[in-house]
């Protein structure tokens, strides 16, 4: 075997190792018993699946854990009456209170309706209420949309996961590489964004730095 392709070889097996390294470190922690809190910040956004997560994120509103909710990707025939069941709020709180996107269809579209809806609020905190196993992918979408704004993950645990040996359950597995392989681009993505950004803001500091002594001197 030529050096070439041993190296190509021994590459391609360290990067799959590392690559189920990272997804049994995922898994274990999207799994993992979600410690009971109660976070505080300007506005909440629910991005919508099992209806545990509208009712938690209108248990944190009726509370005043936020101001103002956004349930965000919403299906078309769902109406208000639906929503208010699952929600168990009270009518005059929810007219109030909760918004409601019906435009997102996927978790690009719940971080562009919630930049939109944030933006025009001026909200600077938002607590993030989804699935546990989503939740990931749903901040590293969320950060790349809103990066000025303070992303508060408020994760909810799906009834359908087991308390543990999540690995013996062949749907939950499923989810969970789907859900892994939908994460590690969106993860790379925001890296590099996160570096552009650094750089660009360290190149200004130093043109600002270099202005600021050219006029002492």
């Amino acid at each position: 075997m030529s050096s070439l392709w041993r190296v190509l070889v021994f590459g391609s097996a360290a990067i799959a190792v590392l690559l189920m390294l990272g997804f049994v470190v995922f898994a274990n922690v999207v799994t993992s018993p979600v410690m009971e809190a109660n976070p505080n910040g300007d506005a909440i956004v629910v991005l919508t699946g099992e209806s545990a997560r509208i009712a938690e994120g209108a248990r944190l509103l009726d509370e005043g854990r936020a101001g103002r909710m956004l349930i965000s990707g919403v299906f078309p025939r769902t109406g208000k009456k639906a929503l208010l069941e699952i929600s168990g709020l009270p009518e005059d709180k929810f007219d109030c209170c909760v918004d409601i996107d019906y435009a997102a269809l996927d978790t690009v579209g719940n971080a562009q309706q919630t930049r939109n809806w944030a933006a025009a609020h001026g909200y600077n905190s938002v607590i993030v209420v989804t699935a546990s196993y989503h939740m990931p992918r749903s901040l590293a979408e969320l950060s790349l949309a809103l990066p000025d704004v303070e992303l508060i993950p408020h994760p909810v645990m799906p009834g359908s996961f087991p308390t543990s040996h999540w690995w013996l359950n062949t749907a939950v597995t499923r989810t969970l590489i789907s859900e892994y392989l939908k994460f590690l681009p969106r993860a790379a993505r925001l890296t590099m964004a996160r570096l552009v950004r650094s750089a660009s803001s360290s190149s200004v500091a130093k043109e600002a730095a270099e202005s600021s002594s050219a006029g002492i001197f």
